[in-house]
């Protein structure tokens, strides 16, 4: 008996029980496991993949909602893979166009590498922006910003929520509110008594990703990443919007080096809501 062809299977609802699988196929596809970003993106998120009749997954990706949950505002979709032997046969496009069908009029937005861009252009994606991923180990250099920092508690939860949703442009509470047991590291950065920023150091393999990463403004940003650097052991990595050229330059002398970057696409909108100029990096790129 012949096995069917994965073009021909159902594609399903993923739940946490697919992690695993969803692992394997990052692992088959040369990327890292990530199994801890794949497990928040998976109960915070919606999983969609098409099932290998020899076991695994032939195809997978993430759609994280955000806003009212009845009429979300904006959907981040990532994490689009397709297992190797199942490569270039048209299955990743056909996953694709059943998210953006499922979706419907809910504006979409990913981060596209240049070789995912060119059948993200052909479901009607456009280019709205990039950013810059940068690894490295911070090496601190000279004065750093006099910006008062400090680790977040309970009670700055809410302030921490205000100002995402203010500068993010949508509510997401559901993801927000998983950062104290995700992240290894989160802190906020206040003046008077008063929260003007925050961000998250969560472990992935041998670094830890800063992200989100919301600030008042350049100085800010760059105290709270001094901070968490100063916190956790290891190398960092962090994707920051290129238009923000200062904080770029800052990094990079204190160690972390290019290594490459994505095409912040969106579908339904001209551009990301919100305010970029004190968004400076997402939580992960796979959810915005």
């Amino acid at each position: 008996m012949s096995t069917p062809s994965p073009a021909f299977q159902p594609i399903r609802r993923l739940t946490p029980r697919d992690l695993s699988a969803c692992a394997d196929l990052s692992e088959n596809r040369g990327w890292p496991r990530e199994e801890h970003k794949w497990g928040l993106l998976l109960t915070a998120g919606t999983g969609y993949g098409i099932d290998d009749p020899d076991g695994g997954l032939v195809t997978a990706c993430v759609v994280t909602s955000y806003g009212p949950q009845d009429r979300p505002a904006l959907a981040a979709i990532g994490m689009v893979l397709v297992a190797e032997r199942h490569a270039r046969q048209g299955v990743g496009r056909r996953l694709m166009r059943h998210v953006v069908g499922e979706l419907g009029t809910t504006p979409m937005t990913l981060h596209a590498t240049p070789y995912g861009r060119p059948l993200y252009e052909e479901l009607g994606f456009k280019t709205t922006g990039r950013a810059e991923m940068v690894r490295g180990h911070f090496a601190p250099s000279g004065p750093e910003p006099e910006v008062a920092t400090r680790a977040a508690t309970a009670e700055d939860l809410t302030a921490i929520l205000r100002l995402d949703e203010e500068v993010f442009g949508t509510d997401r509470t559901h993801m927000i509110t998983r950062l104290p047991a995700f992240a290894d590291q989160l802190r906020v950065a206040e003046e008077d008594g008063r929260v003007i920023g925050y961000a998250a150091a969560w472990p992935n393999l041998d670094n830890h990703v800063v992200g989100p990463l919301i600030a008042r403004d350049t100085q800010t940003a760059k105290a709270l990443i001094a901070s968490l650097a100063a916190h956790v052991d290891g190398p960092l990595r962090t994707d920051i919007d290129v238009r923000h050229e200062e904080l770029l330059a800052w990094v990079k002398k204190r160690g972390l080096a290019p290594t490459g970057f994505n095409a912040v696409m969106t579908y339904g909108i001209a551009e990301l809501p919100g305010d970029w100029t004190r968004r400076f990096a997402p939580l992960t790129v796979a959810a915005g």
